[in-house]
């Protein structure tokens, strides 16, 4: 068979990959712990289950305008100007299948073929895949443990060409849980204050799974909001993995390309999900705080399960549900069997065909000497995790 072409560009994500193989072998009867996924273990909040069965009954079942309902884009902008302090109106809001297309519809929108896209390393998995879908060339800036995996503005700077076209982040990080300050990315803004054509895709998806303080946003500062894009969603905060809802809010003439993109792909979401994203946007947020509470309490026990671990490198994360430690102490071991664990797509693979626990190669997320961590599990299950991490990590030689 002869496929397309566009299949070679990307490669499928390793996080999926992951959670697939430990779906096999658990299949097969093996007792695999996930530590991989970033899905919170919590289930949907009633009163948002609640908003769903009622939209069924009042027959919301039909096609809604491809950006969303006005009134679930009213929502969003109501939810922006609480929680961020940033004024949009609902002709800026776009609603997708989630993040993940908000993300796709936006690098679709805006980079051409040999575009170049600044990305910050470590980064979720998505953002140079979707780049190279679209033609576009990622450029890939190595960040610094020291400096908690953030990017200062002189890399920014150096990294900057007459190609550039996107700069793509997020806060608080996916991967490793770091959180920008406003005084840091005030810093980038003076960057892109002096580059005029270079547009800013934050995701903020995490926005609400912070341990240190107020969430800061970059596109809070007047000077580059009218080439920021704001890219979030209900799946994190809100326990709704499955509902597939997330939005961008970004200048006018980009949501309408956004539009016009999802338009020919999937039209909009889910409108069950709609109404539901509705209630859960505008109700009480003490579910949310509680979810924070349990990965707060969890992540104090990582903390400790880590200090167990001999010969890696970690910060404790300010935000989101992971940790990404520095595991190369341990490439150029033997397992008792004699194979080679040459890197972090080796160790991975070891730990999951014979510790039984499922975890992410940090070279998927641009920092291969690194493996990802997710506490967005139950605490019997990381203990567990852990636990069977630490010996089999003990028993490389």
């Amino acid at each position: 068979m002869h496929f397309s072409s566009l299949l070679d560009r990307f490669k499928e994500p390793e996080t999926l990959k992951m959670a697939k193989m430990g779906r096999a072998l658990r299949a097969q009867g093996f007792d695999i712990t996930d530590l991989s996924l970033g899905e919170p273990d919590f289930d949907t909040p009633q009163h948002i289950k609640d908003a769903a069965k009622k939209a069924i009954d009042d027959n919301f079942s039909h096609y809604t305008p491809v950006a969303g309902y006005l009134d679930l884009r009213e929502a969003v902008c109501t939810k922006l100007l609480r929680d961020n302090g940033l004024l949009f109106t609902p002709e800026q809001i776009v609603v997708s299948t989630g993040a993940k297309q908000c993300i796709a519809n936006l690098v679709l929108a805006l980079v051409d073929k040999d575009d170049e896209v600044i990305i910050p390393t470590p980064y979720w998995v998505t953002y140079s895949e979707i780049v190279k879908l679209a033609g576009g060339k990622p450029i890939l800036v190595n960040t610094q443990f020291e400096n908690d995996y953030k990017i200062t503005a002189k890399e920014l700077e150096e990294n900057i060409s007459s190609k550039t076209k996107l700069f793509m982040f997020s806060s608080p990080c996916n991967p490793t849980g770091s959180i920008y300050t406003k005084s840091e990315l005030a810093s980038l803004v003076n960057v892109f204050e002096k580059h005029h054509d270079i547009f800013i895709m934050s995701d903020e998806i995490y926005e609400y799974i912070n341990y240190v303080g107020a969430h800061e946003s970059i596109a809070q500062f007047e000077s580059v909001k009218d080439r920021t894009i704001v890219i979030n969603g209900l799946s994190k905060g809100y326990a709704m993995t499955g509902w597939r809802v997330g939005y961008l809010a970004a200048p006018v003439e980009i949501a309408r390309a956004c539009d016009k993109i999802q338009g020919q792909f999937t039209s909009a979401t889910n409108s069950i999900a709609q109404r539901a994203a509705i209630t859960a946007l505008l109700s009480d947020m003490k579910p949310t705080m509680d979810m924070l509470d349990a990965f707060r309490n969890r992540r104090e026990k990582v903390m400790n399960f880590l200090n167990e671990i001999p010969n890696i490198k970690y910060m404790k994360p300010p935000g989101a549900f992971y940790v990404f430690p520095d595991v190369s102490f341990y490439f150029g071991k033997k397992t008792k069997t004699g194979e080679l664990i040459s890197n972090a797509d080796d160790l991975c693979m070891y730990l999951l065909n014979v510790a039984h626990v499922s975890t992410v190669t940090g070279a998927a997320f641009g920092t291969p000497n690194c493996i990802r961590l997710s506490f967005a599990n139950s605490i019997e299950n990381i203990e567990k995790g852990f636990t069977k991490l630490r010996v089999a990590l003990a028993e490389l030689n």
